[in-house]
Parts: structure tokens; sequence; C-alpha cells
């Protein structure tokens, strides 16, 4: 069915239908577009543009094709020559079946509204479906966060900087931080949440309509939380789905830097993980090999979602106002982004939950290093030396260490002396990662006492 076709003499070339059809992709919206289509019948009636038996018998076709779409599936595009081409969209497939199922009741579905604020209005309601759901796996996975943080709250490993030993930390402390930035993710989805949940329906094409149209109770009636006030603005901006993908690449960035650990600690040079076999494969010639897949994987898949991203922000950055066929082109980059986050958070959170974490390769890690170095430098600052000559001092103490090939807890009273008087025998207690972390004071710090206000907070919240 060709709208257009009283302006049209002939038919688009079968070539410019192939290329031109989006149906292939926009059916995912299948369900959102028979949502929004029932409540603008609804509101037809009730403002007497149509009469209610209309609006009966319309509404009765649509879910009609609902009850055959959730038997059969969504229509597949069909292109051959002329009209034989079945529909460019979801919205005119749709309309096509209404109109053959129940005549020419079917062709007043349209009226009052644009295929312009149809898709926009499609697309906010399939955000309004896949926001919860984002934010509900990413609770999950901060659950299997802090339940692992729970079991190793006495578990002290190397912490990093650089990729290079630094201080000191509790695991949990560590595993913590992700907890902080899946929570800066969640707020970012609620925040996307609340502009999203706006209806564009009632625009029209872009100059809205001279039917005396009742927009505000169908955004109601859909779940929404008002309407879009601009017509123009309502069709020519993506804003809500550029702001989801974006936080669909955080998202993933931060998966992405979790996974990377995982790769770097299940490795034999590290062997501070043991991934569950359910989340590793082998190899084909290697019998020896457990490879972390999974997590390969999620780094991997975060390139899809910044390329989604990126994909959308190029189709918008040079458009006139307002809608311009190009935006067709938005829906790929927002269905794969959510497929791809969906998909990463549910394994993540999975393999974080089956990890093994080794509190012996930490502890042994721990004594081959120098990342007490700064613990030795705040005590002489407690005995009154100036910190940068502290740090002078304990440096040149890390040097001789390194030329002697031992540690620093193997330091006597009598080495430490060498290069401080400052040095009492209290200083031998700081050879213990016991100690450091047991020393720090400051709020949101790796002391044990932090860390379990942290969890108990954590618990709170989560529950």
């Amino acid at each position: 069915m060709k709208t257009w076709k009283g302006r049209f003499t002939g038919g688009l070339h079968p070539e410019a239908l192939q290329f031109s059809t989006s149906l292939g992709v926009d059916r995912k919206l299948f369900e959102e577009d028979i949502r929004g289509s029932l409540a603008h019948v609804r509101m037809l009636a009730r403002t007497k543009i149509i009469t209610s038996g209309e609006a009966r018998k319309i509404s009765a076709g649509l879910r009609g094709i609902l009850d055959e779409y959730r038997k059969k599936g969504p229509p597949r595009p069909s292109v051959g020559r002329g009209e034989r081409f079945v529909a460019e969209d979801i919205h005119m497939a749709i309309e096509s079946a209404l109109i053959s199922r129940i005549g020419n009741a079917g062709k007043k579905l349209h009226t009052a509204r644009s295929r312009n604020d149809q898709v926009a209005l499609d697309e906010r309601l399939f955000l309004s479906g896949v926001l919860p759901l984002t934010r509900e796996l990413l609770r999950g996975l901060q659950h299997m966060l802090v339940h692992q943080a729970m079991d190793h709250v006495s578990t002290i490993m190397p912490g990093y900087t650089h990729l290079q030993r630094a201080q000191p930390v509790l695991l949990a402390h560590h595993l913590l931080a992700y907890v902080e930035m899946f929570e800066r993710d969640h707020e970012r989805f609620i925040d996307c949440e609340r502009r999203a949940s706006r209806s564009p329906l009632g625009a029209g094409a872009l100059a809205g309509t001279s039917f005396p149209i009742d927009r505000e109770t169908v955004a109601a009636e859909l779940g929404l939380r008002g309407t879009v006030a601009n017509s123009i603005d309502a069709v020519a901006d993506r804003d809500a789905l550029l702001e989801f993908i974006g936080g669909c690449a955080i998202t993933m960035m931060h998966l992405s830097r979790l996974a990377e650990e995982l790769v770097l600690w299940s490795s034999h040079e590290w062997s501070f993980a043991i991934m569950d076999d359910a989340f590793a494969t082998g190899s084909s010639i290697m019998p020896q090999k457990k490879n972390p897949d999974m997590a390969e994987l999620i780094r991997g898949k975060t390139g899809r979602v910044y390329g989604a991203l990126m994909t959308l922000l190029t189709v918008m950055k040079g458009l006139p106002l307002a809608y311009n066929r190009d935006m067709q082109e938005d829906k790929e980059p927002l269905f794969d982004a959510a497929r791809t986050t969906l998909s990463s958070l549910r394994i993540m959170a999975l393999m974080i939950g089956s990890v093994t974490f080794r509190r012996d390769r930490f502890e042994e890690e721990l004594r081959k290093d120098f990342s007490l170095a700064t613990d030795y430098a705040d005590y002489l600052v407690r005995k009154g030396i100036p910190f940068r000559s502290a740090h002078a001092v304990v440096g040149a103490i890390v040097k001789r260490c390194e030329e002697r090939g031992v540690t620093l807890e193997t330091l006597t009273l009598k080495d430490l002396r060498a290069f401080s008087p400052a040095f009492g025998p209290d200083a031998l207690a700081l050879a213990d990662p016991r100690h450091s972390v047991a020393s720090k004071k400051s709020a949101g710090s790796t002391a044990p006492s932090e860390v379990r206000k942290a969890l108990r907070r954590w618990e709170k919240k989560l529950h």
C-alpha cells in the first residue's frame, strides 16, 4: 500500500524499494506500534473525530492483528515488482493488514497523526520497556559484586595504579568500586527514563494537527509522564535514544574494565582468580587451555555499543529541522545497543558470582613488592619529617632493597635507621599489609571499618 500514490504516477524502482524498506528492522516495534494505535483510536473516539462504532471496529482489528503476531511473529519484508511490495515499514504493514481485515474503517486510524510522530512514540515506548530492565540487570550485577565483597572483607590484595603495584587494599573495597560505578549507570538510566517518558504523538508531521486531539490523556494511557511541548522538536529529536545509547556505552565501558581484570587475574601470570568452567572455553588444538571467553566477548562487544552511539550521533549531526529520512537509521543502533548491553549485564552477573578469588595468591604477591612504601613515608611524617623529605628517604630505601634483591619486610631496625634515625622499634610493624589497611582514617578508604560500613549501606540499598 502506497500512502502517497495520489501524487505519483508510477511506483518506486524495485531496487529503490529494497534499499528504503525498514520493515526488517522496525518490525521489532510491532507491539509498541499497536499499543500506540489503540490509545490513539480511543482518543479519536472520545474527541468525536471518529464514531465509537468505528473505534470499536478498529480496536478489535488491531487486537486481532496483535494476536496473530503473537502466534506467528511480525511481518517480514517482501519486495517484488511495483505494487507487489507489501509494506515499507512496520506502521504501513499494520495499517495495510488492518484495512484488509476490517475494510474502510481501517483507513481512519491514521487521522490526526503522521508516521513522523508515530515512530517517535514507538521508540519512546520501546525505551519505557527496556530502561527498567536495564536498571534491574544492573541491580542484579551489584548484588553479585556485594556478595563477593562480603566473602572477602578480610582479603588483602595489591592495589594498582598504571598497572604497577601501588598500595595494599581490601579485595572487598576493590569490588565495591565497581558497585559504585554501576550505581552511577543506574542513576543515568533513571534520568534518561524521566526525559524519554514524553509522548510526541499529536505533533503530526511537524506542525501539529487541526483536529481537537487530547495529547495528555493519550500519554497518560500509555504510561508516559507527559508530552513533548514543541511539535517540531517532537518529530525532529532523537535525544532520548542518544541518551540511552550513551548510558549503555558508559555501562559497557565499566563492564569492559571489570572483564579486563578478570582476564588478567585468571591468567597464569597473575592467578588471582579462577573462572568457572561454565564461563570459559578450551582450545581446538591445545588441551591445557582454559580461555576466559565470556569476559573477552564483553570486552569486545563494548565496541559495538560505542559504534551504535557514534552511528546515531553522526546521523543526527547535520539534519535541518524537522524530520528527515536519515532518521530511519536510528533503529539498528538502538536495538543493537540495547540487546548487547542487556546480554552483557546478564552474563557478567552470572560470571562474577561464580568466580573464585584466591586469597593465598594475593597474600603471596604482597610479600614480593614495595606497596607498603607509602606507609613508611607516612610514619616518618608523623615523626616530624616533611613529607617530601620522607618520600626521598623511603625512595632510597626501596632502591637499596632492589639492589640487594630483598623486600621491605626483611629490613631490620638497624637497616632502617641507616637511612633515618627517626625510625623506631614500632616501624617494624609497617611490614604487615594488614597494618597498612587498618591505619587508614579517611572516609571511603580501604580501612576495614569503612569497607564494612559501605557493605552495610549497599546491603540496605539493594534489599
